[in-house]
This record gives structure tokens, C-alpha cells and sequence, in this order.
């Protein structure tokens, strides 16, 4: 422990500033309660181990239906009531390209984006689909839903990340 120098009264608020800063950098989780879950970060980890689909060996199944639960909560939440019934009334959503009329993205739970063309557009890509895959492991309800978010808000991102594959295919690191 840390004792001040007689004379040096004034540094002992400066350090305990200093211990509170290099404790968050280091990882913890200053004015979190004691038991609160810890926070996640799974993009620091390497997932290529992995089967597709899966989350990991130590996921139950009951892990599963929770997460999946949650990720239809999140879902629902970012795309608001409208939307949502939308998709689940179509299986699909459609969104306009702000960079180039006349192209739509559809997009699908789980699987590849379609791009198509209005009469006359030519696609900026060579096929008709686009694959994007998380990171990690996410609910296929959650992915989309981030999905749909770079497709509207950052369709600059997803042009320049997207591999254009010839056919549709489930996604590989959702389950």
C-alpha cells in the first residue's frame, strides 16, 4: 500500500485517480456491482476453431434458446414494430441502395444477401449474392439485425466487405 512522504499530502487523490484509470484499462470494470456479469468481448478471441453454426462446445441448450430469445428481443428493438411485422409477415426485407438507384438489398434471417437489379441497373458485383459473416458466433435474429443497420446506415462498408458468391447459403457463424 501506498503511504504518503511527510510533505507530500497532495498525491494521494492524484494516485487513487491513477489506480481507478489503470484498473479499466487493465479490464475491470470500475462501478459495476459486485456478481454482475462480466462484460464480453468475443471479437478479442479467435472463433476458426468452431464448427459452423455453433456457438461452441460448452453451449447448451438451454444457452441456446436464451440467446436466441434475447437476439429476437434485439432484433425486434432495432427495427421497430413495423419492420418487424414486415419480416415476419414476408420473410424478407427490402432496402433501397442510397449509392446507386434502382438496386435493392434484400435481406433474410440467416442467410446470404440477394441484390437485385431494377430493369435496366447494372449490379456494382459480378453475382447475385452477397456473404457477410459476423466475427463470432450470433443469433441468426441478431446478425440481421446488424445487417440491416450497415445495409441502411453504411452501405459504403458493406460494398467494400461484401464477397459477392454466385448462390444463397446459410451463413456460416450464426446458429
Amino acid at each position: 500500500m501506498w503511504r504518503p512522504l511527510p510533505g507530500a499530502s497532495g498525491r494521494a487523490p492524484v494516485l487513487a485517480v491513477v489506480r481507478a484509470w489503470w484498473h479499466r484499462c487493465r479490464g475491470g470494470l470500475a462501478g459495476v456491482e459486485p456478481g454482475a456479469l462480466p462484460l464480453e468481448r468475443p471479437w478479442r478471441r479467435t472463433w476458426a476453431h468452431l464448427p459452423k453454426r455453433s456457438a461452441g462446445a460448452d453451449f447448451t441448450r438451454a444457452d441456446y434458446a436464451a440467446a436466441r430469445a434475447r437476439a429476437r428481443e434485439v432484433a425486434r428493438a432495432t427495427l421497430g414494430e413495423a419492420l418487424w411485422a414486415q419480416l415476419q409477415r414476408q420473410g424478407y426485407l427490402d432496402v433501397p441502395s442510397t449509392h446507386q438507384p434502382g438496386l435493392t438489398y434484400r435481406l433474410r434471417v440467416g442467410r446470404r444477401i440477394e441484390v437485385r437489379c431494377a430493369p435496366g441497373v447494372c449490379s456494382p458485383w459480378p453475382a447475385p449474392y452477397l456473404c457477410i459473416n459476423p466475427t463470432y458466433p450470433l443469433p441468426e435474429e441478431e446478425f440481421f439485425a446488424h445487417l440491416y443497420l450497415y445495409v441502411r446506415d453504411r452501405e459504403d462498408l458493406v460494398r467494400r466487405v461484401a464477397a459477392p458468391q454466385p448462390w444463397d447459403q446459410a451463413l456460416g457463424r450464426t446458429f
